[in-house]
This record gives C-alpha cells, sequence and structure tokens, in this order.
C-alpha cells in the first residue's frame, strides 16, 4: 500500500509575499521607533561608559576607568549609594505593607468605601513635578502649611526639608504617599479571594487575625511580590522628586543614584561617568530583582499549583 508523502514547500506563494511585504510595512515604524530610540542608545551607552565623553570634544576610549574610578576613587560615590540603598530598603517594604493594609480596610465594609477607593488613587495618577510642587508646599519651612499650623500652634517648625537627620524619612513619607496604585492591585487581588476559604477558617474558629495571615496573606503574595519588584525598579530610578525638593541636599543626605547621574552627565558634563553608572545602577536592579524571583518559591503562593 503507497503512503502518500507531503511536498515539501520550497518557496511561499504570491498571495503569502504580498501578505508578508504589508504586515512589515504596517510594523516598520514601531520596528524603525525600537531601533533608533532603545537598541542604539543602550549600544552607545555601553560604548560612552568607556570614554571620555564631555558633549565637547570627542569621546576618548579608556576601557573600564569609569567603573574603576566609581569604585576606587569617586568621592560621591558611597555616599551616592548609601541613600540610594537607605531609601529603597525602607520605603519599599513599607510602602508595599502600608498599601496592603489600606487595601484591606477598603475591601471591608466601610462607609463611602467607594469614593476612598477613588481619593487614594489619585496621587499616583499625578505628575511627579506636580507632586514635588505639592509637597514643598506642604513641607517647607517658611511657608509650607504643615510649618504654618505648627506656628499657628505656638509650637516649633520642623525643617522637614532642610535637615539632613529629616530629608531623607520626608523623601519616604512621600512615596508611600504615591502607592495609590499599589493599593489599587491589592484591592484587586482581595477580590479574587475565595470566599469559601474565610467560611473554612470560621468554621475551625480562626479569628480575623488567624484568617488574615493564614488565608488573605498566602493568597495576595504573588501581588505583593509584584509590587516589590516594581518598588524597587521605580525606587532606585528615583529622580524627580528628590530634585525639585532638594537637588540632592541638604549636605548630600537626598543625593539618591538618579539624581547623581543627572548631576555627572548633564550638569558636569561627564557623559562617560554617567554612562557607567547608568549600567550598574542596570545591574544592581537586575541582582535584586533575580534574589527576589529566586526566592520567591520560599514564600509566593499560586492558587493553581499543587
Amino acid at each position: 500500500m503507497a503512503v502518500a508523502t507531503a511536498k515539501p514547500r520550497t518557496a511561499m506563494t504570491k498571495q503569502e509575499r504580498r501578505n508578508l511585504v504589508v504586515g512589515l510595512l504596517f510594523v516598520s515604524p514601531w520596528i524603525l521607533g525600537f531601533l533608533l530610540f532603545a537598541v542604539y542608545p543602550l549600544i552607545a551607552s555601553v560604548y560612552y561608559s568607556m570614554t571620555n565623553f564631555d558633549f565637547i570634544r570627542d569621546p576618548q576610549f579608556i576601557g573600564l576607568k569609569n567603573y574603576q574610578r566609581l569604585f576606587t576613587t569617586d568621592p560621591d560615590f558611597k555616599i551616592v549609594v548609601y541613600n540610594t540603598f537607605y531609601y529603597v530598603c525602607i520605603a519599599v517594604p513599607l510602602g508595599v505593607a502600608i498599601s496592603f493594609l489600606i487595601a484591606n480596610m477598603l475591601n471591608g465594609k466601610l462607609f463611602g468605601r467607594s469614593t476612598f477607593r477613588g481619593l487614594i488613587y489619585v496621587p499616583a495618577i499625578m505628575p511627579a513635578m506636580c507632586t514635588a510642587i505639592v509637597w514643598l508646599f506642604l513641607l517647607n519651612v517658611q511657608y509650607g502649611a504643615i510649618n504654618g499650623v505648627l506656628k499657628t500652634a505656638g509650637m516649633p517648625t520642623v525643617p522637614f526639608l532642610s535637615n539632613p537627620d529629616l530629608a531623607k524619612p520626608s523623601l519616604i513619607m512621600i512615596y508611600i504617599w504615591l502607592q495609590g496604585a499599589a493599593v489599587t492591585t491589592f484591592l484587586a487581588a482581595l477580590q479574587d479571594v475565595p470566599r469559601s476559604l474565610y467560611e473554612a477558617a470560621e468554621l475551625d474558629g480562626a479569628s480575623s487575625w488567624n484568617k488574615f495571615w493564614s488565608v488573605t496573606v498566602p493568597m495576595c503574595t504573588p501581588v505583593i511580590l509584584f509590587n516589590l519588584i516594581m518598588g524597587i525598579i521605580v525606587g532606585f530610578q528615583e529622580f524627580t522628586v528628590p530634585w525639585m525638593l532638594t537637588q540632592g541636599g541638604p549636605m548630600k543626605s537626598t543625593e539618591l543614584y538618579a539624581v547623581n547621574l543627572y548631576r555627572s552627565g548633564f550638569i558636569q558634563l561627564s557623559m562617560g561617568k554617567a554612562s557607567a553608572m547608568a549600567w550598574v545602577l542596570f545591574m544592581i536592579i537586575m541582582v535584586f530583582s533575580i534574589i527576589m524571583f529566586r526566592t520567591s518559591a520560599r514564600w509566593v503562593y499560586y492558587g493553581g499549583e499543587k
């Protein structure tokens, strides 16, 4: 009995070639934009990070000296790294924890719940510059609203942004205020927690606290992981609010990584150093992200897993 075998196709038909050309024409603007605004800047920054480049003279190749100077002779790099790690390691976990607690409160039977849900998201959609202006009006030691209330009450003013010991905590407070998006994602996660789990816990005599730790938290761990990773990525690149409020001061207490990177590249015109800093920052964020994903198997629960 003969077995029929299909002949391999060696060429596209005329209609297939036409469809391919039309498809490429449709996606060509995106491909061109991706190459010009994503691929080329990445490749160029790798090259510039190994040069002495100041926008005026042609880049001079110096190898890995920019990286070597960052870790050995740069007087500000250690301060910048300390400030950034201090900011990220406190602001991100605290922001996730507070936004999770707020989401739990808004998920319950609360008067005006819909209104609060809308208001809590407003800071997240505000432009960063507007956020900085609002908080500058609130925290300024001379004409700020908070210090104005303190003066009226006969209490001493608080130099939120001009005291090195208070400047970073003030930025952390602003970061937490901006967690409306995290609250919204937690609310969505809480809506997906099966009611049957709470009912089973109640039958076993679990208290509200036990239900929170044994049901709510485990079921929301994927969203907790997501918000932690996004917070780390955003926190390490925080620029607009610190720059608008303090420009790295006082006494470099708020000189975060992105602020120093901007200062190096566009004020001191040391683009080679700034490019090297950008790639070091990329490696730091990548290491943190890998650690989070590698350790997530120990504490993140996915409902579909068996």
